[in-house]
């Protein structure tokens, strides 16, 4: 189906495309063969990303004196988020995603010498893994009524809580941890790293999702954790702030991936409506058909130049959170429903497990619930419209 997408946009320089040649390789190496392993396991294997680390497929956007590649260009989180939005088998390469472009960031901008010192060295080899705590089992899109509290005694605070939903939360070593240590709903918040080692804390089972089945997704437990008050990210009640700074980063490459996504189903649905006949004809040959195809493939194509150009804004600073929460709600809900019209033309193959599309169908929902649901990214983008 060569042509239907351009492969070859003016957003990347020929670094980017030897990078996307290197993250192909990865996942043609490590997650093809595994895929169905983890996805029955509910969760990859550790050395997932040490190997990922030594690419450099992970780590990139930390600087080269801790092991990473040096470069802050988003650039590079692009391709990776749009070649495992294409790539069927990748689901298991979402831990490393998200280290990449959710995670890491608070490593490397919220943290002070010593703190970078001691843990981005170990994260650019993949050996120590990260995730971010947020969502509570009674607080998921509202940030303020986050009730894992941080009370601080001498040189620890003493950490009682509990999270849900976390990404890479069975594998992770290290926990970017949002805990209330003021009655303020934003200015109480703040950001600990808790040590997955440290006594106290413990996590609970590997939900079982409907769909990303590869992706470890845990609640985690804190009782009594003592977690060193060195581990404080930033001063005491800045939380709400750096949880803010991350969040545009982290829904547009939710954004980028979406339309990955998109494009990589409309493609294997190319193919197969080309082989698959009826009436004695290609079922690709029916009006309904080529009318599906290009009104979605058009929508698509519109929505990879808006996003290309928001890349483009990310890497000048000039993103803003509104653009940020336009673009995914956008992208996550075309998404959806040409996942659910692909799947449609596929008809009763596209409801049986062993055709992707049926996977594409379950794995595509959580894209407007995760990073924010569509309802708070209307809100926010609403907002300022001055409404």
């Amino acid at each position: 189906m060569s042509g239907v997408f351009v492969t070859r946009r003016a957003l990347y320089e020929d670094d980017h495309e030897y990078f996307r040649a290197t993250v192909r390789a990865f996942v043609d190496k490590y997650a093809r063969p595994n895929a169905e392993r983890w996805s029955a396991e509910g969760k990859v294997d550790r050395w997932l990303f040490e190997e990922a680390g030594r690419a450099g497929v992970l780590g990139f956007n930390i600087p080269e004196e801790y092991g990473g590649g040096g470069t802050r260009d988003f650039r590079f989180n692009a391709i990776v988020a749009e070649e495992l939005g294409r790539t069927p088998v990748s689901d298991g390469m979402a831990g490393v995603e998200l280290s990449n472009d959710i995670v890491i960031p608070y490593f490397t901008d919220l943290t002070d010498d010593e703190q970078k010192a001691r843990w981005l060295p170990g994260i650019a080899s993949g050996e120590l893994i990260v995730a971010v705590a947020m969502t509570e089992p009674g607080t998921g899109s509202d940030l303020s009524g986050i009730r894992t509290s941080a009370v601080r005694d001498g040189d620890h605070y003493v950490v009682n809580g509990s999270k849900v939903f976390i990404s890479n939360g069975q594998n992770a070593d290290l926990v970017v941890t949002a805990v209330r240590t003021g009655a303020d709903p934003h200015k109480g918040l703040s950001l600990l790293v808790v040590d997955a080692g440290a006594p106290g804390f413990s996590r609970g089972r590997n939900l079982e999702k409907m769909g990303l089945h590869a992706q470890d997704t845990s609640e985690l437990f804190f009782e009594d954790v003592r977690v060193p008050a060195a581990n404080l990210l930033g001063a005491e009640g800045s939380g709400f702030a750096g949880l803010m700074r991350n969040l545009p980063q982290e829904r547009l490459s939710i954004a980028v991936g979406a339309v990955a996504s998109a494009e990589g189903v409309l493609e294997r649905t190319l193919g197969y409506v080309t082989e698959r006949t009826a009436f004695g004809k290609p079922i690709g040959s029916f009006q309904n058909t080529r009318f599906e195809l290009a009104q979605m493939v058009t929508a698509t194509r519109v929505s990879r130049v808006y996003v290309d150009d928001l890349v483009t804004r990310h890497n000048r600073g000039e993103l803003s959170a509104a653009e940020a929460a336009g673009a995914k709600f956008w992208t996550t809900e075309q998404l959806v429903d040409i996942v659910g019209r692909c799947l449609q033309l596929h008809g009763g193959y596209g409801y049986m497990a062993e055709y992707r599309i049926a996977h594409d169908y379950v794995d595509s929902r959580i894209t407007t619930i995760y990073g924010g649901t569509t309802e708070i990214m209307k809100e926010i983008v609403g907002r300022d419209l001055g409404l």
